[in-house]
């Protein structure tokens, strides 16, 4: 595995790390915020493309308002009010989206962080802790990512987590994808499949109402490929308080073991990705907020340059009983497993 020196922060050195199979398809990790940095993926013909969102150096990181790349911990997307009761407390989180919580927090979340790396099994495997009470979360937590680029041309993410309190953690990865090449065009050419009959609508601020609803005669039905572009400004309240698709889907399927929940196509290059979980949702945002800035090899990355599909919990699960459990603790290990495999 290469490892080379990406830069310094927090006082110590940050590296990047290259994974690759014996196909050609590489991975390029940072052991800060556990980003991936670069994925080099397989069109049908087998050429290669850089197609993850990031830049080529680590100051741009140290800021990543957009969260290229990052893993998010302990808590991915939103938590309305930025706040929660468990076991009869009420904790209060940074409030940093409109009054609610978004990706646990702004500048001091598992994304702004130096993580510890080592090689393990041919992977990468990297290792975070946190007090009980920061960021507003109970327990001590240790949290473990491990990175793999499989001979299938995936990149396979497991997570795993542990707190000696009971305790609220969500993770996933904020990778942006173009499977055009990074900063080669819009996304809404993209043709996505998601295999999900319902979903979990929201209000204005982005918080789900608590509701599942149906996909089926809506432009939030994707159980069929559909090019992104073809209905994402439809008149449709959803998609117009969100300025677009920025929602969770419910995975068809739940039931912790990982299977296919995604499938995503650009004709034109000629490349396809399948997403696969164990995790019950899927967060489809297509870039919205997005703007002009430069990326990797001079590349500017503009409005829906770019899409994320991070496996999760639902949004507002800590105060949406009605959903999918994701308190973990002393009597329940967190572990999920997620793959982007292109095919």
């Amino acid at each position: 595995m290469k490892k080379e020196l990406f830069g310094t922060v927090q006082g110590r050195d940050v590296y990047l790390y290259t994974l690759e199979n014996s196909r050609g398809m590489k991975a390029v990790i940072s052991d800060f915020g556990a980003l991936i940095v670069e994925l080099h993926a397989p069109d049908h013909a087998g050429n290669l493309e850089d197609v993850a969102l990031g830049y080529d150096a680590l100051e741009p990181y140290l800021v990543n308002g957009c969260f290229f790349g990052a893993v998010i911990a302990p808590n991915a997307n939103r938590i309305g009010g930025a706040r929660f009761a468990l076991d009869g407390q009420v904790y209060t989180l940074s409030s940093d989206d409109g009054g609610n919580n978004l990706h646990s927090h702004k500048d001091l979340g598992a994304h702004k962080r130096v993580w510890d790396a080592r090689e393990e099994n041919g992977g990468l495997a990297l290792t975070l802790s946190m007090r009980d009470g920061e960021l507003g979360f109970p327990g001590n937590r240790t949290f473990r990512v491990f990175y793999q680029v499989t001979e299938e041309n995936g990149i396979r993410i497991t997570y795993d987590a542990d707190s000696d309190r009971r305790t609220v953690i969500n993770m996933t990865n904020h990778c942006y994808f173009n499977l055009n090449g990074q900063g080669r065009g819009d996304i809404m050419g993209h043709r996505l499949q998601l295999l999900a009959a319902s979903y979990t609508p929201a209000d204005a601020g982005s918080i789900p109402t608590g509701e599942i609803a149906p996909v089926e005669g809506t432009p939030m039905d994707f159980r069929t490929p559909y090019r992104i572009g073809d209905r994402i400004d439809s008149d449709f309240d959803q998609l117009k308080m969100a300025g677009g698709y920025d929602h969770n889907w419910v995975c068809d399927g739940y039931d912790g073991t990982v299977r296919k929940i995604a499938s995503l196509e650009n004709e034109s290059a000629g490349r396809i990705m399948e997403v696969y979980t164990d995790l019950p949702g899927v967060q489809f945002y297509a870039g919205n907020f997005l703007k002009p800035e430069q990326g990797k090899a001079g590349k500017t990355y503009d409005f829906r340059s770019g899409l994320a599909l991070e496996t999760q919990y639902y949004p507002d699960t800590p105060n949406k009983p009605q959903f999918p459990s994701s308190v973990f603790g002393p009597e329940r290990h967190y572990h999920a497993v997620t793959e982007y495999r292109f095919v």
